[in-house]
């Protein structure tokens, strides 16, 4: 079973706080996969990748492009595991897919935005019932998580 981890934004955006998050998961040894709910986000996350910081990028490709299996980080719409992940970021309401051969899942939200936070209350009962081990982190004021559960 995987471990699962619910991030609650509410200091932050996504695009600074996935890009940390990210980073450490490579530090890991860790290949990873970032599935949005549209190709919107999918191709704005694409662009942000590449420029979040001056002095650093990280290496990805979305899975539009030429051999996704290569690639350490792979952003996508769709449940496949192309490079063979083993931690899936879920953002923007994207549907989990079976999470079976991952180490970690991590469910991201906005608590800005009414319709996320309900999401994530419903994946997390079904994570929960599915024997996965769920925990919760919050941001505090100085963008810090604090595991609440």
């Amino acid at each position: 079973m995987a471990d699962v981890l619910f991030y609650h934004l509410t200091e932050s955006t996504l695009e600074d706080a996935l890009p940390g998050l990210l980073e450490r998961s490579i530090d890991r040894g860790w290949r990873a996969v970032v599935q949005t709910g549209t190709e919107e986000r999918r191709d704005a996350l694409d662009q942000h990748l590449w420029t979040f910081r001056d002095d650093s990028f990280l290496a990805h490709a979305t899975d539009r492009e030429a051999y996704p299996g290569e690639q350490p980080i792979l952003l996508t719409t769709g449940d496949a595991n192309p490079n063979e992940a083993k931690i899936r970021f879920l953002v923007d309401g994207a549907m989990p897919p079976e999470l079976r051969g991952y180490e970690r899942a991590v469910f991201l939200f906005d608590g800005h935005d009414a319709a996320q936070v309900e999401a994530a209350r419903g994946h997390w009962k079904t994570m929960k019932d599915a024997g996965h081990a769920v925990t919760y982190w919050q941001q505090t004021s100085d963008r810090r998580w604090e595991r609440k559960a």
